[in-house]
This record gives C-alpha cells, structure tokens and sequence, in this order.
C-alpha cells in the first residue's frame, strides 16, 4: 500500500510550553511527526483521532481539512496554543 505523506492544508503553528519551542505544521508528515515526536501527551482521546485522522489522510480515507481540524482539537486537548493560518 502507498501512502501520500505529502498532502497539505492551510498551516498551523503549534506553540508549546517550553520557551521558545514551536512547530509549523502544514502537511500529513508534518502532523504525524508532530503528534508522535513533540506531542506531550500521547492518551487523549482528541490526540488518537488526530493520529487517526494522519493515516485517514494518507490512504485516501478522509480530507486535509478534516486532519488540520482533528490537529486543532488534539492541541486545545493538551494544552497546546495553536495559530490557524488560513490563506
């Protein structure tokens, strides 16, 4: 099975607790790697649906906008400020 990680939507910037730490988010890869690399919780039921969401994406199953918007729950779900940038 081939996966498209390439995929894009309108970016989200991700700002974390940590000073200055902060992630631009704007493709399927990006968002997997955020979710399973920087998240800081990986239990929440938002954060599932958004890992979910990645791999919807990547087969075919479901649209970027519906990644970026389980990304947007995922981080008011762990407390992650999130700037949705739409163009």
């Amino acid at each position: 099975m081939k996966f498209d990680t390439s995929t894009e939507f309108d970016q989200v910037i991700l700002i974390f607790k940590d000073p200055g730490r902060q992630l631009i988010v704007r493709t399927v890869q990006e968002a997997a790697n955020a979710l399973l690399k920087d998240w800081p919780s990986d239990d929440g039921e938002e954060f599932l649906s958004a890992v979910k969401a990645c791999v919807d994406v990547m087969t075919g199953k479901a649209s970027s906008w519906e990644l970026r918007s389980a990304i947007l729950r995922a981080a008011n779900e762990a407390g992650v400020a999130a700037v949705a940038v739409l163009h």
